[in-house]
């Protein structure tokens, strides 16, 4: 089983930017595919970018894209979630998630075995 430890939430104002940080323990980490899941208040867990720790590939969800970042350092089996021009929308619970390697890319959660506790992140207009 994977350990995750997210990081780096926060308040920030709309326009502004956070990173979130999720450091993973307890398996080899090149063998893990990794993600960032959200989830506002009301709403179902939403996937929002992965990336397959052995080759750095990365996807974001189109909600997304061109605002936020996913990242590693594979010094420190951390992956990160940059995150832009920020909105109100993007308010909610972020997680990171853990699981091995699949074929082909997956945003679903109920793919992954091991969650974090989760980060808030919320976006004042």
């Amino acid at each position: 089983q994977v350990q995750l430890v997210e990081s780096g939430g926060g308040s920030v104002q709309a326009g502004g930017s956070l990173r979130l940080a999720c450091a993973a323990s307890g398996s080899t980490y090149s063998r893990l595919y990794m993600a960032w899941f959200r989830q506002a208040p009301g709403k179902e867990r939403e996937g929002v970018a992965a990336i397959y720790t052995d080759s750095g590939s990365t996807t974001c969800a189109d909600s997304v894209k061109g605002r936020f970042t996913i990242s590693q350092d594979k010094d420190k089996n951390t992956v990160y979630l940059q995150m832009n021009s920020l909105q109100s929308e993007d308010t909610a619970m972020y997680y990171c998630a853990a699981h091995l390697k699949p074929v082909t890319w997956i945003l679903t959660p109920k793919y992954f075995s091991s969650w974090g506790q989760g980060t808030q992140v919320t976006v004042s207009s």
